[in-house]
């Protein structure tokens, strides 16, 4: 066996999943790769998974391999391990019912590939190949690959009432793939929006995020503000007021930092956006670093606001560098550095005129950023345990027992060593909580 038929799958996966189709068909069964694999290497995309699609059922799959898992055996599909790869293969089969909008009530085997191929999405996804390269395509995907559309199969009103994410997914697949909608897919999706209500959050979310994570997510962007698929959702989704013109920088983000720019371009406080992101089903930890990333630029341009505020008047043009440098300082005790590092990365994209400050805020503004890696740097602690005394040691030294002051006291303590104005030395930092208490 050779694997040529494949360019841009790992050759040792497709060797393995030749593997499978051969065995099935040297029982007397039919077997294709099948889906987005085949579409990837026509597209010349890289190709990560294989899905395979078989007349055997899947009792007659299991008989015939070692190592299977009973993935969703009540839909016709199983995993077959072949040499440390998992493939998908499921039985030829065809769907009805779908009482909640996205999983069939009803399910039946059938002996014709393209009686399997019609319950498919769109065209480009309902190609066939067999062993040797040869291709099933009932649907013109290859000939709609070519003409760079997205087309679903059959009436495009029946396969978005079968399933609402498919809406979604198909501008995710115009957006990633740059394609254009077919006319009556792109009607049948109008039609058919409120269908989105029923999906839940976390498939939409999941959606989303590889459309934000593609070469283009500005043009997805815009076909869901043009649809407006995403009113339709169980949870709101105020892109609708995102201000595009802010987005233009975004393909240069990380992907978790995408989502951040169109939280920022939406003008969502970090309260409002917290909610949303539970809402929307992300893990806390992409929830915490967005929530931070808006606190810190709130955060940020009130203090420029306040230091630029307290110039001297008539000298507006002067920028207090080192009370910059300490409200820098402050926001990364507060939010870590981490956090800071995005926000840098998130500043550079945006464009100066998105904040609407005062000039003389925004002079302050842009200081911090030019000045904000050289600070983070100077600050080699910012975290109070870090520091080189601990709280036991600071009750003894002082003999007084422990309250709220003692966490003041390790708070301006840190502050202290972070801003470089005392060392990290266990008897200076003794010595400066007792000359605090005493003026105290």
């Amino acid at each position: 066996m050779n694997t040529n038929t494949w360019q841009y799958a790992d050759q040792e996966m497709a060797f393995h999943g030749r593997e499978v189709i051969h065995t099935l068909t040297a029982a007397g069964h039919e077997a294709y790769w099948v889906g987005g694999c085949v579409r990837d290497e026509l597209l010349g995309r890289a190709i990560h998974d294989m899905d395979l699609t078989t007349s055997a059922e899947p009792e007659q799959v299991i008989a015939l391999f070692p190592h299977v898992i009973p993935t969703g055996i009540q839909h016709g599909t199983v995993t077959v391990m072949q040499g440390g790869h998992a493939f998908e293969v499921t039985t030829f089969r065809t769907e009805s019912g779908y009482a909640d909008h996205r999983r069939p009530t009803e399910v039946a085997f059938v002996k014709d590939i393209r009686e399997d191929l019609m319950r498919r999405d769109f065209t480009m996804n309902a190609i066939a190949m067999a062993e040797h390269g040869e291709r099933v395509d009932p649907f013109g995907g290859e000939a709609d690959l070519r003409a760079a559309l997205v087309r679903c199969v059959g009436r495009a009103e029946e396969r978005f009432e079968e399933d609402g994410l498919r809406m979604l997914r198909c501008i995710r697949f115009a957006s990633v793939f740059r394609f254009r909608v077919a006319y009556n897919t792109w009607k049948g999706m109008i039609r058919r929006k409120e269908g989105l209500r029923y999906i839940a959050m976390e498939r939409v979310r999941v959606e989303l995020e590889k459309m934000l994570a593609g070469s283009d997510p500005l043009r997805g962007l815009e076909m869901l503000s043009r649809s407006g698929l995403l009113g339709c959702t169980k949870v709101p989704v105020p892109w609708e007021q995102c201000e595009a013109w802010a987005l233009k920088g975004i393909v240069q983000l990380q992907e978790e930092l995408r989502w951040g720019l169109l939280l920022m371009s939406c003008r969502l406080t970090s309260e409002v956006a917290d909610e949303l992101l539970r809402a929307w089903t992300f893990s806390n930890a992409v929830r915490l670093r967005l929530v931070h990333l808006l606190e810190w630029e709130t955060e940020l341009i009130y203090s420029a606001g306040a230091i630029a505020g307290d110039s001297v008047p008539g000298e507006s043009g002067i920028v207090n560098d080192e009370a910059l440098r300490r409200s820098w300082i402050r926001l990364l005790i507060r939010l870590g550095k981490d956090t800071a590092s995005d926000w840098l990365d998130l500043y550079k994209t945006l464009p100066a005129s998105f904040r609407g400050l005062p000039p003389w805020v925004e002079k302050h503004v842009a200081k911090t950023a030019e000045l904000a890696s050289s600070w983070t740097k100077q600050a080699v602690v910012v975290r109070i345990k870090d520091l080189n005394i601990t709280g036991n040691e600071l009750v003894q030294a002082i003999n007084r027992r422990g309250g709220p002051w003692l966490g003041q006291m390790m708070e301006q303590l840190l502050q202290a060593v972070a801003c470089g104005d005392i060392p990290n030395e266990t008897e200076t930092l003794l010595q400066e909580a007792k000359r605090v208490m005493s003026s105290e």
